[in-house]
This record gives C-alpha cells, structure tokens and sequence, in this order.
C-alpha cells in the first residue's frame, strides 16, 4: 500500500466537536446502492446496525438499522444515539493514547515494557517492547481463534479463566518466537499494553491523586474529540480491556477517525505527537488472511490512495482514506465466511468517491 499525505481541515468548516456539519456527496458519487447493499439482511454482509461517511470534515451520508437484543430488557432499536460495540476497533484507540504517553515522555516505544510479569533481567520477554508490542510481534504464545475454544487463548482471556486479569493472563503467557522475529495478531497484547497505560498514567497526580485510565481517556482523548458517547469497559483488575471494548455511537467513531486523518490535530491543537499517525500506519507485517498491519492499525492491501482502517471482529470498520479525505463507518454483525464481502465493499465505498 501506498502511504500518502494527510489532509488538513478544510478552511470554513467547523471541527464537529459539539456537532458534525452535514453535506452532500460529490456529483456523480452514487451511494444509495451500496447503502442498500450493506443493509441488506439477507445478503451476504448480514446485519448492518449504522454507517457514517464523512468527506472534507461533514456528514455526507448516514443510516441505522436493526436492534440490538438485550437479556435483561427489550430489544433497542438503533439509532443515531445508540452506543454499538468497538470489538478490536478499541486497538486503534489504544495506540491513539500510548501516543499522548509517549508525547508526555511517560512511555519509551524502544524500552523494554513495564510488564511485572518480565521484570526479571534474565526472563526471555523482558526484551519486549512497546514497539514489539503495538507492531503484534512480541513473540508470545497466543491464539487469537474465535471458533474453536479448545484451543483459543482470546476466548479464555474474555470469557473464561482469564477475564478477571486480562493484561496477567496474557502476560503469563511463554515465548514462542525471539520478540521481533514474527507477527501474530492477538488482543492479549492489547491487553498487556493496557496495564502497561494504566501503570503510565497512575505516575500522573492531580491534587495527589494519581489518576486512573479512564481519567485519561475522558480528559485527553474522548473530552477534546466531543466523543461524549465513548464508555470504556474494564476488567476486575481495573485493566481498560482495550482489545475488544469501547462502546460509543456511529458518530463519535467516525470522530476518532477524522483524528486520524487530520494527523492527531483537532480544532487547531495537535493531540497526538508529530509522526504518530505515520507510525500507525506504517506497514510492520502483512498477515495471510488480512493483509497488511502496522501498529495496531491495518493497511489495505493493493492500495494506492493511503487507505487505512481500524477493525473489528464481524466487521466493524473505521476506514480513512487520505487521498479522498474520507472517512467510513460501518457497525455490524458479518459472519467471518463473509469478510471478503464485506473487504469489497469497503473497497467499493472508496472507489465512489474516485473522481473518473
């Protein structure tokens, strides 16, 4: 993939901090068919819950649909209001606030992790660092499977044994590879990597008080974007279980998303260090299956316009697309045989916009 310049907020449109300015989609730019496609319950794509296009900073494009079911109360329909789930989309914030860290001189990319777990000089993984970790090739034992639970760590870390200490289980895990030496995709690293902010942003006091993770979150990251929707969850061991969990409606995702495509600049104040969004962006591995990785953000293989995108589990996207200046949406439920599908029409929604 080609990795392009980002573009900056155009001169008269207002940051969507309190309220998204809306517009049109370009002449030409057809997207009611490819609307309709993604809300097509019986096709392929499955359940489509929202999805936001926004292009030169405004709301071009928006629809909900569907229900989320709940155990304890009736079935919600969903609207713009409606919180929907991150899955690993929740990657890609993470590196959004090891970034303000690393900015803050809290956290070093090429130091060995604070992982009490590999505190021993003489412990293989206490070579491991913050870049090996964000890069997903920190060398750990972990199967990321989301169907067979015989053999899955990730099932275990969320669901079973492992959900009280998320960061402990996977950071109690064995080397299978020198750090560095392969890529594996896992969201206990993510994991792991959120102990490691929450023992950063506990050495920030306030009158005294050292502040939590999800004081950071609200006060750095979510507070200035107006993601006033944004809920973290966390685990027993007050871990931001930061590989799969934030909540937040359709909107405040495509927020974070402009953040991105604005360079970690928002309403004129840069909140992300210089270079940050390169380093996301910047390929480090492609995996088979899903093509190219860089710091907890995926690359799109094949691609020429330095498209980029968060992700998560049964489709849910934060596609940015520098060369159009355009930002992509989609919340809902694919099963996996169908991600290819859905690969096409993300793909399909960026061509759109590609002037003839």
């Amino acid at each position: 993939m080609t990795r392009v310049s980002l573009p900056g907020q155009p001169a008269g449109v207002p940051w969507p901090t309190s309220e998204w300015p809306e517009g049109d989609a370009p002449t030409g730019v057809e997207l009611a068919p490819l609307l309709d496609q993604v809300f097509d319950d019986a096709g392929p794509l499955a359940t489509s819950y929202a999805v936001v296009v926004v292009q030169h900073g405004a709301v071009v494009a928006e629809r909900y649909q569907g229900r989320l079911e709940h155990f304890d109360r009736p079935p919600e329909p969903v609207t713009a209001q409606t919180r929907l789930l991150s899955w690993s989309m929740a990657k890609s914030m993470l590196h959004a606030v090891i970034g303000m860290l690393v900015g803050d001189g809290l956290l070093e990319l090429r130091a060995p992790a604070d992982v009490p777990e590999w505190a021993a000089a003489d412990d293989p993984r206490h070579a491991i660092t913050l870049h090996h970790l964000l890069a997903m090739r920190d060398g750990l034992d972990f199967v990321e499977d989301y169907v067979d639970e015989r053999v899955s760590d990730v099932i275990e870390m969320l669901f079973g044994a492992g959900q009280a200490d998320m960061a402990h289980f996977a950071a109690d895990r064995p080397l299978a590879a020198a750090p560095g030496e392969r890529f594996n995709y896992s969201s206990g690293t993510s994991n792991i990597i959120s102990s490691v902010v929450s023992r950063a942003v506990r050495r920030i006091s306030v009158d005294g008080v050292p502040q939590s993770c999800a004081q950071y979150l609200g006060e750095r990251l979510f507070g200035p974007l107006g993601m006033h929707s944004a809920v973290p969850e966390f685990d027993a061991a007050g871990t931001w279980v930061a590989s799969s969990y934030v909540r937040a409606t359709a909107r405040d995702f495509a927020r974070f998303g402009l953040l991105y495509l604005r360079d970690g600049i928002w309403d004129g104040v840069r909140l992300l260090p210089e270079g940050w969004v390169d380093y996301g962006r910047t390929i480090q591995a492609v995996d088979p299956e899903d093509g190219p990785y860089g710091a907890h953000w995926w690359g799109v293989e094949g691609d020429t316009l330095g498209t980029f995108r968060a992700s998560g589990y049964e489709g849910q996207s934060i596609t940015i697309c520098p060369t159009l200046d355009l930002v992509v949406v989609r919340l809902g439920q694919t099963p996996a045989a169908h991600y290819p599908d859905l690969t096409r029409w993300r793909a399909d929604m960026v061509r759109a916009f590609q002037p003839d």
